[in-house]
């Protein structure tokens, strides 16, 4: 028996890509209309980040922490672990994620959404958009069936992209961004050992906006330090 170091990502990938995108079709069908809701969830939390303010803030928090929770049972635990061994603790992590974003808008004193019309602001507002405008239609682009589509607060991937653009927009501290990034990454490697077209777009997402994270971190620190 070789021993587990040997082993590479292919190896323990038990699916095709077609199994793959079969199992969000089944997915879409069996939860059909709540895409509808998610949909309009999402629309609204995109208004909310426009407009910033304490109330939309928490109910972005509230939208999404829901939607990591549901994600994490209906498609993780319910679906994805029949083809994939690692999806409870997928599921895991979405659980706790979720869980800290209801912390968060539960907060007396919650994080608010603050879009200035900086760099920085537009591309959290621009990755919010990607989530919830552009990923129902990605199957179109890639030739595949639209029902095959993965619509934000019930598939992961556009649910963790949606997150990272809030998460930008609410300057929110580094454990919030932990498991987002790290399903970003994790999804992307997926998808491209399965050969999937645009299986960089959520590492890209997660790289873009940790890039903006980082860089404001650097830019607000140097003004601490020069004000003392």
């Amino acid at each position: 028996m070789s021993e587990w170091w040997t082993y590479t990502l292919s190896d323990l990938l038990m699916f095709s890509a077609r199994s793959y995108h079969r199992l969000f079709e089944l997915y879409n069908q069996d939860i059909w209309p709540a895409q509808i809701v998610a949909l309009l969830a999402g629309l609204a939390m995109l208004a909310g980040a426009v407009g910033g303010g304490a109330r939309p803030s928490r109910i972005a928090a509230l939208l999404l922490g829901l939607a990591w929770l549901w994600v994490a049972w209906a498609f993780h635990l319910e679906r994805y672990a029949a083809i994939n061994t690692a999806a409870p603790w997928f599921a895991a992590g979405f659980v706790l994620q979720g869980l800290m974003l209801l912390w968060m808008a539960a907060k007396p004193m919650p994080r608010l959404l603050r879009f200035n019309a900086s760099p920085i602001s537009w591309l959290g507002l621009g990755l919010v958009c990607l989530a919830v405008g552009a990923y129902p239609l990605l199957p179109i682009h890639e030739g595949r069936y639209q029902t095959q589509g993965e619509v934000f607060g019930v598939a992961p991937d556009p649910t963790a992209v949606a997150t990272l653009g809030i998460l930008l927009l609410m300057r929110a501290r580094w454990p919030m961004w932990v498991v987002p990034v790290a399903w970003c990454a994790i999804s992307g490697a997926i998808q491209m050992e399965l050969r999937v077209p645009l299986a960089w777009l959520p590492v890209t997402a997660a790289a873009l906006a940790t890039g903006a994270w980082l860089v404001r971190r650097s830019v607000l620190s140097s003004t601490v330090d020069s004000r003392t």
